[in-house]
């Protein structure tokens, strides 16, 4: 029951590449974009509930994130027909989250995930405004906005050396 969590969140990878050979349009797109965004939510409170939240499982877990993401931008981005200033607010966006890493790289040799509330929020806005964007842009601006305040707050939590001093973000040497 402890790799339970651990499990999940390596399925929600294999789930997510799963995506790339769908037609957006299908139920089989839609049925595994579901049961993805179910286990990113699932497999942290699971760890949490079993008392098995590990540096190891945080690391797994933002991997599966990143992998799910990529593979639903690959898919959904090209079809969307956003404007350009929410394309250009998305780049600006992804641009402080690279920094963000970048400077983690400098300060402490590693990539550094905070999984903060803001985070955490802009997940799950992500997530039921992506269906919802191919109506109207309005769910995907405020997960915008979400979005950048989160990114912010993590650079602020990296660059004020956050992570060194409570452990949680970061994994443990050698992993």
């Amino acid at each position: 029951m402890k790799c339970l969590p651990n499990i999940l969140s390596s399925l929600r990878m294999v789930g997510a590449v799963a995506l790339l050979p769908c037609d957006v349009s299908s139920s089989t797109f839609w049925v595994l974009y579901i049961v993805c965004g179910i286990s990113d939510m699932a497999d942290g409170w699971l760890a949490r509930k079993l008392k098995c939240v590990t540096k190891t499982g945080a690391l797994l877990d933002s991997l599966a994130d990143i992998c799910f993401v990529a593979c639903c931008a690959w898919q959904i981005l090209p079809i969307l027909e956003l404007p350009q200033w929410l394309w250009l607010w998305a780049g600006v966006i992804v641009a402080m989250k690279v920094v963000n890493q970048l400077s983690a790289l400098v300060m402490y040799g590693r990539c550094c995930f905070p999984h903060t509330l803001a985070n955490k929020v802009t997940g799950f806005l992500l997530f039921i405004a992506v269906p919802m964007t191919f109506w109207s842009i309005a769910p995907i601006s405020t997960a915008a906005i979400v979005a950048t305040f989160a990114a912010i707050q993590e650079g602020h939590f990296i660059r004020r050396n956050a992570p060194l001093q409570t452990g949680r973000w970061l994994p443990p040497e050698g992993q």
